[in-house]
């Protein structure tokens, strides 16, 4: 007899299909998914494993145009006289043909003359092409923007200062103030005296040395290896060429006191003659007590207005005494030197000198002896850029107000003094006058100094170098 089967068996049945169904379809998905993540996982392994051997290829790439300029001093064709990119196969330790790195090559040249190279190597394997790495670097030697302060002499840093970046003195070095950096001497010991505010005298003191809780001996070095003055020594001859016949800016003897130059927002100087000045005494440890300084503009002449700075060449040569100020929004230099005679000129800081907005900014400023800061400067005198006294010092002479008329008795000492960049000095420099009893009399009362970042990377043309050796700065990884 036939036995049909029940409605409910039936229902069963059909369930379980449409249960096994599902579930299969389930575990076929996630079998799926998870074959589809290693799968994915993999390629991104690979891919991050071929990108890491074309960041390699593209390392070396830098290396081998390091050497090319070892080789080759200035070129940046490779070579061939022609524009890039410059491509190379890379082959790895075994001879085999594994890759190859593009070279862009370009190099920042100020009147003609070049001051750095920058490279920018992008590298692949052949195995991924679309693995690249790019990295880029600037080929330039180092200079003294490193530093906040390169002294060719003894030097006290009092309990005013606060400094920020390193600090080089070839000689000995007393450091009271506040620092965030290496203090470095060029001796392993000096007899700090009374005019480094060691009183009775310290013999055979530390090369760097401190009485001042203000300052982080852990940071002292010395005897450190001395930077070569004669070295960085500009050429004044050839900087007075350039700005001639190179496309920068000059002046000629003025046969009275010097020029004046205020530096303007759009890129131009304006330059007046002096013509007399105000006579007065000070006081420096190199000349004793003196007049004749003549910091003081009585009277000018304006001779020229917003003239141009060519950013090709951005060299200005005044061949006298030069007072400075202003807003610099370029990479400029400015250079002061008397060589039609056996005199030599100083650079006077007669007021704010300010950086624009702009990154680019960046001055140096080249006396043939002194730099000055004025006496009738502003009571918050802030003085950016690098200063080179070439045979001189940076810094301010001791005044008195019993040697000023009333008019000047209110400048003998000031609040602060704020500066970005660095002071190259191959006296002994100084900004403030300190008493027996630790009271500035003469001077700026605070002292806020830091080295400038910008101008490390990217100094202004002319800056000089602290070594021979060419390196890479900047080194970055783009890609």
């Amino acid at each position: 007899m036939f036995v049909h089967p029940s409605p409910n068996s039936q229902s069963s049945a059909g369930f379980l299909l449409i249960l096994v169904l599902v579930l299969g379809s389930v575990f076929l998905l996630i079998v799926s998914s998870f074959i589809g993540y290693v799968v994915t996982q993999n390629e991104v392994v690979n891919f991050r494993h071929e990108q890491q051997r074309a960041t390699e290829i593209a390392e070396a790439g830098l290396n081998y145009y390091r050497w090319f300029l070892a080789h080759y001093p200035g070129d940046v064709t490779n070579g061939t006289g022609l524009p890039g990119p410059y491509v190379k196969q890379y082959k790895d330790p075994e001879g085999g043909v594994i890759g190859e790195f593009s070279l862009d090559v370009s190099s920042n040249t100020f009147c003609g003359d070049i001051a750095s190279i920058d490279i920018t190597s992008t590298g692949h394997t052949y195995a991924n092409p679309d693995a690249i790495a790019r990295v880029s670097s600037r080929y330039k030697r180092p200079t003294v923007a490193d530093y906040s302060f390169v002294i060719n002499s003894g030097v006290w840093f009092g309990p005013s200062r606060v400094i920020t970046g390193p600090v080089h003195g070839n000689q000995g070095v007393k450091m009271d103030g506040s620092h965030n950096s290496s203090v470095g001497s060029g001796q392993a010991t000096f007899n700090c005296t009374s005019s480094f505010g060691c009183s009775p005298t310290i013999s055979n003191a530390d090369g760097v040395y401190s009485n001042s809780g203000l300052a982080s001996p852990s940071l002292f070095q010395f005897p450190v290896s001395p930077i070569d003055f004669a070295g960085i020594t500009l050429d004044l001859a050839d900087i007075k060429d350039k700005a001639q016949n190179g496309g920068g800016v000059y002046y000629g003897p003025t046969g009275g006191y010097g020029y004046r130059v205020i530096f303007n927002s759009n890129d131009t100087i304006d330059v007046f003659r002096v013509t007399d000045t105000y006579n007065y005494q000070s006081y420096s440890s190199t000349e004793g007590y003196h007049y004749g300084e003549r910091n003081v503009i009585t009277n000018q002449t304006q001779l020229a207005n917003d003239v141009a700075i060519d950013p090709s060449c951005p060299v200005l040569f005044f061949e006298d005494k030069t007072w400075i100020e202003g807003q610099v929004n370029q990479k400029v230099s400015i250079a002061a030197a008397d060589l039609s005679s056996a005199n030599q000129t100083n650079i006077v800081i007669n007021g704010n000198l300010t950086y624009g907005v702009t990154a680019d900014a960046g001055l140096i400023a080249i006396a043939e002896d002194d730099i000055d800061i004025g006496v009738n400067v502003s009571n918050n005198l802030t003085a950016n850029g690098i200063y080179l006294a070439q045979n001189g010092r940076f810094g301010r002479n001791f005044y008195s107000t019993s040697w000023f008329s009333n008019t000047y008795d209110q400048y003998v000492t000031r609040n602060s003094l704020t500066r970005l960049g660095t002071v190259v000095s191959n006296g002994r420099s100084g900004t403030a006058w300190i008493d027996g009893t630790g009271v500035t009399v003469s001077g700026f009362l605070n002292r806020d100094t830091s080295f400038d970042l910008n101008q490390v990377n990217n100094p202004p043309p002319l800056t000089p170098a602290t070594s021979d050796v060419y390196s890479f700065e900047d080194w970055r990884q783009d890609g």
